[in-house]
């Protein structure tokens, strides 16, 4: 028998911003499965012990209003909403997708993510798929309302240092996360890591396994989705030597290869079906089958996985399965965006040039205009992008080049307030936009008014009144 689908979900947060962490408060409780929620206790307890502090973030409170679940109620910085055993609002409804929604506390109102349900979240008649709405707001949910609200803030643990086993920062966002990674760290159980390309998701799992009990032993990384699925199978479990056209040796799998140590399983979300039943499996027994074996090999191993899908959204389509997602989900890690943590940039930057080799001040190279302007690009590849810049930069013995570069946007930068009538919201959307195009444009053309303009296709005249109205 799997698991059951019972875990403590650890999700990162911007402190007082969009996603946080925590146990939710509520008052239909789940837990662990008897030994990972010793373990993790015993993790939790040696929270004095690691050097941190603590900071209030803000919360949500949900009320169940109508439907099956009335009167049912929780709270946390971050809940999701769903059938499936592990939701902090876990509903009987039978039209709500197993993880059906995220609710998440943020700076202006409560960031509400539907997960690819299949009847879909409203506030009204409005269909959400990322939205902000304001506390009092009543959601839809298949034949449910709930009531989201303002709830009492909660005080988490922040990391004391700016650095924790590779991974680097000030923002109390990385530092939350930096603190639940020490804790985390300690235990054996598996850890999900969720984060966009870039955000530095090997870095973590290498942390989990080098401040653990197991850091003496191998750490073995296996990217799922760089093989196709005959290839995985042999990297993950091994093969006989022929077992298939081209094994003309053994091969030792990199679950046997990381005895006693950890298995980074990168990209997760990619595993094929057929591969997910081997891997389940495997799990389940803690044995491995090499292909053209009939023995099985014990193994003991700690598991990190690793993706940049919302797998919650994949085991609602079908995609994944939901038995493998909880074996591996027992603690799961959400890395911030770099665009969500941008008071790390300074941070990065200055390690970057170092680790390239520049020995002369930051500022002769990354002038705090330009500095400024890092702040406020859209950072698709995260940090592994800002690296790549700061590099070409020592290369060029020139600025980082950020021309052309987009800027911040999409639902991070522009969510809807639906609090707003609908022209008011439109008004600060293009407000807010023609603020940060003429940012991003000034800083481009070194603030030269004339360059900016020929750069914009516009007349100076149009951009100097838009400049005016700024400045007014």
């Amino acid at each position: 028998m799997p698991h059951s689908p019972r875990h403590v979900e650890v999700g990162l947060a911007k402190a007082n911003g969009c996603s946080s962490l925590g146990v939710a408060r509520r008052e239909q409780a789940t837990w662990l499965p008897a030994g990972p929620r010793a373990q993790y206790n015993s993790v939790v307890n040696e929270t004095t012990k690691l050097g941190s502090q603590r900071i209030p973030v803000r919360t949500v409170a949900v009320e169940v209003t109508g439907g099956p679940d009335l009167g049912l109620r929780a709270t946390a910085d971050e809940l999701t909403l769903g059938t499936g055993d592990g939701c902090g609002v876990r509903l009987s409804d039978p039209a709500v997708s197993r993880f059906h929604a995220e609710l998440r506390r943020c700076p202006g109102g409560i960031l509400v993510v539907d997960h690819g349900s299949t009847n879909g979240t409203f506030a009204g008649a409005v269909r959400i798929e990322r939205a902000i709405v304001p506390a009092g707001t009543v959601l839809g949910v298949g034949d449910t309302l709930l009531r989201v609200t303002d709830a009492a803030p909660v005080e988490v643990e922040l990391h004391a240092a700016e650095a924790l086993g590779g991974i680097l920062g000030r923002s109390s966002a990385i530092r939350r996360v930096m603190a639940q990674i020490a804790r985390a760290a300690q235990s054996d159980v598996s850890v999900l890591v969720f984060g966009e390309t870039g955000t530095g998701k090997e870095l973590v799992a290498r942390a989990l396994h080098d401040l653990g009990p197991r850091r003496a032993a191998p750490f073995v990384t296996v990217d799922c989705g760089a093989l196709p699925p005959a290839l995985l199978a042999s990297e993950l479990f091994g093969h006989e030597r022929g077992a298939f056209t081209g094994a003309d040796r053994a091969h030792v799998g990199a679950f046997e290869a990381a005895a006693g140590g950890t298995v980074f399983l990168d990209e997760i979300g990619e595993l094929q079906p057929a591969v997910q039943a081997t891997l389940l499996g495997a799990l389940e027994r803690r044995r491995v089958r090499r292909l053209g074996s009939r023995s099985e090999l014990p193994i003991d191993v700690r598991v990190v996985a690793a993706t940049h899908r919302d797998l919650r959204a994949e085991v609602n389509r079908g995609g994944f399965r939901l038995d493998l997602f909880y074996r591996l989900a027992v603690i799961t890690l959400a890395i911030p965006p770099l665009r969500e943590r941008t008071d790390d940039i300074p941070v990065l930057v200055e390690h970057f040039l170092r680790d390239a080799g520049w020995d002369a001040p930051v500022e002769q190279l990354v002038s705090p205009a330009a500095m400024e302007a890092l702040t406020r690009l859209h950072f698709a590849g995260n940090v592994r992008e800002l690296r790549n810049l700061v590099e070409a930069a020592v290369a060029m013995g020139e600025p980082p080049d950020v021309a052309g570069a987009p800027v911040a946007s999409g639902a991070e930068a522009f969510a809807t307030d639906l609090a707003l009538p609908y022209k008011e919201a439109r008004a600060r959307l293009l407000d807010d936009f023609e603020a940060r195009y003429v940012d991003a444009l000034l800083a481009r053309t070194g603030g030269n008014v004339s360059a900016a303009a020929r750069t914009a296709r516009m007349t100076r005249s149009h951009l100097s009144e838009l400049l005016a109205r700024r400045r007014g």
